[in-house]
Order: C-alpha cells, then sequence, then structure tokens
C-alpha cells in the first residue's frame, strides 16, 4: 500500500480496534448483571462502568501496538494476526484486572465479567479486522488506494515478483511498467533504465522495486536519486533465492551496511518449541490416528497382501539417514529400486523419462488398486508419524527426499536440511503434486529460510483442507 493508504489504515485499525474493545465490555456488562440474575460481587452503575472502560482503553491500545499489530508485517498475513489478536486479548484482561487489585475502588461487579469481556474483545477485534479487510479490498476493485509500481531487473526472482503482485484485488500493487524484464500484461516496459526514469511522473509510479544492481554505480544511484527527488518509495530486493531468510540481521561494518544471512530462524527455542508441539499434537491424537492405524492395516492385509508397511531410506535434517514409514501402496515385489530403474525394467522408458524428469508420474502402474485409494486419502503417510514420535521427522517441514535425489538440488542440499524433514509441508499445501519439480524445491527451500510457528500451524490447517479434497493427489 502507499504511504498514505498505510497510514489511512492504521487510523482505521485503531478507531475498530477502540470500537471492539467497549463493545466487548459493554456486552460482558449486559451478559452478567442484566441478563444474569446470580447475586453481584459489587453494585456498579453502567454509566460508571463504561466510562471506567474508556478510560482503560489507552492499555488495550498500548498492547496491541506492542504486538506489531499496527505493522503491515502483521496485519497483511491474516494467520499471524489472529494469534497476536488472541495474545493480545488475554493479555489485555491481565492487565485490567491487575488495574483492579490496585485501584481502591472496584471496578468489576462480578468475577465473570473480565472473562466474558476477554472472549468477546477477541471475537470482536477479529471481526472488526476482517470488516475492515473487505472494505480495503473493496477500494482495490474500484482501483482506490493502488500502490503503482516500476519494477528494475531481470531473472527469475524478477519475474516471480512480477507474477505474485499482479493480482491487484488482493496485493494492492500494480505493476505498470518494467525494465529489463518484458512479460505479458497491458505494463509499459523499458530497456533502458533512463528512458523509464524519465516517464515516473507520466505514470504516476508510487514505488520503486529494484531486484538487480548494475555494474556501473552511477546508474544505481541515477535510480535512488530519481525516487528521492519525486518522494517515492525505493525497495531493493535482492534476486538470488539466498537472501530470503527470516533470520537476516542487518549492521554497519566499516561504516557500511552489511546484511547477516542465517540458514533458518529454526534454531535456540525456535527448535525446541517445534519439537515440543510435535510430540503433544502427536500424543493427544494418538487415539485418532491409531485407530485409523490399525484398520487401515487389517484392511490392508486383506486387499494387498504383502508385507503392510514399505520401508523407504530417506535424509532428514543434516541429510541423516533414517527409515520412513508407509503403508505400501505398490505390488509386493516394487520398490526395492529407483523407481527409474523399475519403470525400464517394465520396458516404461516413457514411464522411466516423466519421473527422471519430474520425480512423479501419473499413471504409476505399480499401484494396487487398494494402494491407490491409501494414496488418494494420504493415509498411506499415517504411519510416519511413528517417526515423528521417534523424532525422525516433524509434522511440518521439507519432504524427506532420497539419497539419490540429492543431487537435483544443485548444491542446495545442505539448505534445505538445516531443517527437518516433515509430515507435510509448503509445497503439499501449494498443489502437491500437481506442482513443477522445481517449484517444489523453491517451496521448501523458501521454508527452510522462512520458518515460523505462525507458517507451521498454517501449513497444518491448509493441509486438512488438501487431504480431505484430495487436491493434488497422485
Amino acid at each position: 500500500m502507499p504511504v498514505k493508504t498505510i497510514r489511512f489504515y492504521t487510523l482505521a485499525l485503531v478507531v475498530f480496534d477502540v470500537l471492539a474493545v467497549l463493545s466487548a465490555f459493554v456486552l460482558a456488562y449486559i451478559l452478567r448483571v442484566q441478563l444474569d440474575n446470580r447475586p453481584l460481587v459489587n453494585e456498579i452503575g453502567a454509566l460508571d462502568f463504561f466510562v471506567t472502560f474508556a478510560q482503560l482503553t489507552p492499555f488495550w491500545l498500548i498492547t496491541l501496538w506492542g504486538l506489531g499489530l499496527y505493522s503491515p508485517a502483521v496485519y497483511q498475513k491474516r494467520l499471524t494476526e489472529i494469534g497476536k489478536l488472541l495474545m493480545a486479548s488475554f493479555i489485555g484482561v491481565l492487565l485490567i484486572i491487575g488495574y483492579d487489585y490496585v485501584v481502591l475502588e472496584p471496578i468489576f461487579p462480578a468475577r465473570l465479567v473480565p472473562v466474558y469481556a476477554g472472549i468477546a474483545t477477541f471475537i470482536f477485534l477479529v471481526f472488526g479486522r476482517e470488516i475492515l479487510r473487505l472494505i480495503r479490498d473493496i477500494a482495490y476493485y474500484f482501483d482506490r488506494g493502488i500502490q503503482r509500481v516500476m519494477i528494475i531487473g531481470s531473472g527469475d526472482a524478477t519475474k516471480d515478483i512480477i507474477e505474485n503482485i499482479g493480482n491487484t484485488r488482493r496485493s494492492g500493487y500494480r505493476v505498470v511498467a518494467t525494465v529489463g524484464t518484458k512479460v505479458k500484461g497491458e505494463m509499459a516496459y523499458f530497456p533502458v533504465v533512463e528512458d523509464a526514469l524519465e516517464a515516473l511522473s507520466k505514470l504516476k509510479v508510487d514505488t520503486i522495486i529494484q531486484t538487480n544492481l548494475y555494474e556501473e554505480a552511477e546508474r544505481n544511484q541515477h535510480i535512488m536519486g530519481a525516487a528521492q527527488e519525486r518522494h517515492i518509495s525505493y525497495s531493493f530486493i535482492p534476486g538470488e533465492a539466498e537472501f530470503y531468510s527470516g533470520k537476516n540481521q542487518i549492521d554497519v561494518f566499516l561504516g557500511y551496511p552489511i546484511i547477516g544471512v542465517h540458514q533458518t530462524p529454526l534454531v535456540g527455542w525456535g527448535e525446541v518449541v517445534k519439537r515440543v508441539f510435535d510430540l503433544v499434537v502427536t500424543v493427544l491424537t494418538l487415539p485418532i490416528w491409531g485407530t485409523l492405524l490399525v484398520i487401515t492395516a487389517i484392511l490392508q492385509k486383506i486387499l494387498n497382501p504383502g508385507p503392510i508397511f514399505y520401508k523407504s531410506g530417506r535424509l532428514t535434517r543434516y541429510s541423516k539417514h533414517f527409515k520412513l514409514l508407509k503403508f505400501r501402496s505398490m505390488g509386493a515385489q516394487y520398490g526395492k529400486e529407483d523407481a527409474a530403474v523399475e519403470f525400464r525394467a517394465m520396458g516404461r522408458e516413457d514411464l522411466a523419462h516423466e519421473y527422471e524428469k519430474t520425480r512423479k508420474v501419473q499413471n504409476d502402474p505399480r499401484i494396487t488398486r487398494f494402494g491407490r485409494f491409501i494414496r488418494a486419502t494420504s493415509l498411506d503417510e499415517l504411519p510416519q508419524l511413528v517417526n515423528v514420535l521417534k523424532g525422525d521427522l516433524s509434522l511440518v517441514g521439507p519432504r524427506p527426499i532420497l539419497p539419490q535425489e540429492l543431487h537435483l538440488y544443485l548444491g542446495r542440499g545442505s539448505l534445505l536440511h538445516s531443517v527437518k524433514s516433515g509430515l507435510t509441508g509448503l509445497w503439499q499445501v501449494s498443489g502437491r503434486s500437481d506442482l513443477p519439480f522445481g517449484k517444489r524445491v523453491e517451496l521448501e527451500l523458501y521454508y527452510a529460510q522462512n520458518w515460523s510457528f505462525w507458517l507451521d500451524m498454517k501449513i497444518l490447517f491448509k493441509t486438512i483442507g488438501v487431504v480431505l479434497f484430495r487436491s493434488g493427489a497422485k
């Protein structure tokens, strides 16, 4: 969003949040005092109650601000925002309760009021922000508040940026011009950057995004100077994917800005939290998946004679070897060698070539009828929860790859294996088998470099939808 739009949107967030908090406490008062006939701890009039909490509203605003809920980096990510709103509601109620203990006069007519208020505050905050998000999307639809962007650079990263922000109604951006990368669309194309800079005012550009630095320092300075002269924003996005890390640190070294790039943010307490979460979820859901495991094993024995499980040698964090457990979906004679070798032994050179290109095949003749069912429903992957308990896998992470696939990652396997492999992951919820191999690799590398607890939660929730609707399963 343009700077003016961000300011207006942030102000609107503050107004909506204040209304949400006040409405929540009014509702809490009505529920406990006016609709509940049980005796009250303190007799407090409705007007006095409302005035008190109107004066305490800054407590909530400070809490929301402290959790970053007025930052675009938070409110533009729905799941992250909801998690922080839940935390803010809990902290805000605790602050109010603490205030009640400090002051001489009681502020709550009954003990249930802060409980009701905390729950209602969370619901109203989420609801209010969803309304505001809807208003923003409607404004985008009518071409209001749109940021007009000029992108300077070339390469795959540049094309990816253009493609991802091209949906104006969702992103709030419109690419009006490109320099160095010609793509389909109504945007203007300039092969020479100097010509593009002369057209900035005519195109009404709000911001410049540069993905490559020119060898001539004067040209880079010219771009920066043009942005400063016209008071439009300028951003530089490194074209190399290795710079896209959630653990980057920016500092000053000998008077120069320096970017420290770490492999992954999943270090220290993050690693501990992730492992504890894996164990808690897996153990708590054991009655559910354990029952499915037993039923599937019995059906497997009846409908697909042979070994129940298939053990496959895979790689996980630090390229450590382990045995991945799956329900066997292929005939008992298959799965002992690389798939391409087995396809050639069957005289199916076409399938061998397809597998070597995409690491998947559309119609694998080695799979049995029951095997197709458990693959379509993802039941074949259920035994991997045992791998999670053992610590070989995490619930969320990159796909555990075969040792012979490591060379396909073109030297980036060490980055991929900076985190533990997972039962599900970013590529599984972004198209699963429908995605080309190269795109799957990029998604897994992105996850390794940008891990967060909220990203894991988002992937887990999306996985449920993918499994239920059998999206992309082969």
